[in-house]
């Protein structure tokens, strides 16, 4: 699997030292969580800040907008150089639009899709994904415990993607531990986010190399 630590969970007062010990794991992405204080309660920062982050890294981004209005990040994002971006499916009417746009600007377009939400609400715009982003805890809480009946909801995806023989990657966000690794590699997850048990692990080199000694396939 690849590991993308939320930049959330790092110490703000210096990121630069975070990105360096992302860079120094070999993680595959830096996550970045964009929070409005509408679609979720709490407030992050915006893309001038991942623009200022842009200039400390070449390790690719990855932004989940948790907010009402996403199209409105997308050219901003893009000129920060954001490699993978991911929307809300409940926070978007024109889905199949937005992700022509993110594809039209060379992001990898993801959608993002709550606990809550069944996955027939992204069936149908599967097939021109690049990626789908499985919350596995509620969005717009750092350091929530991952909601185990997710797991069923990512062995349904990813049965999905094999009967369909289609490409888009799977990447779980939210309580991902050393505890639950091997069973998402087992699941097909491509992808892991990881705050707190990267950020707070004693030794966050260790816990990205047991993530990466479970590589499976991504299509970027």
């Amino acid at each position: 699997m690849k590991l993308a630590p939320s930049i959330l969970a790092a110490d703000f007062t210096d990121l630069q030292q975070a990105i360096k010990l992302i860079e120094g794991a070999r993680c595959e992405f830096v996550h970045f969580d964009v929070m409005d204080g509408n679609f979720v309660p709490n407030l992050t920062f915006g893309p001038s800040i991942i623009a200022q982050c842009r200039k400390l890294t070449t390790t690719p981004f990855d932004v989940h907008l948790m907010v009402t209005n996403p199209g409105d990040y997308i050219d901003s994002l893009a000129e920060a150089a954001v490699d993978v971006l991911s929307f809300h499916v409940e926070a978007e009417m024109y889905s199949p639009r937005l992700i022509r746009r993110m594809q039209e600007r060379n992001m990898i377009a993801s959608v993002a899709i709550n606990p809550q939400t069944s996955l027939t609400a992204i069936e149908d715009i599967l097939p021109i994904l690049d990626n789908v982003l499985l919350m596995s805890v509620d969005p717009g809480f750092y350091g929530q415990d991952f909601i185990q009946t997710m797991f069923h909801k990512i062995e349904k995806l990813h049965a999905f993607r094999e009967d369909h023989e289609l490409l888009f990657t799977i990447e779980v966000d939210g309580g991902v531990s050393e505890d639950n690794l091997e069973t998402l590699r087992q699941l097909g997850v491509d992808t892991v986010v990881a705050g707190k048990a990267f950020f707070q692990s004693p030794d966050p080199v260790l816990f990205a190399a047991r993530v990466h000694g479970s590589r499976r396939r991504f299509h970027a």
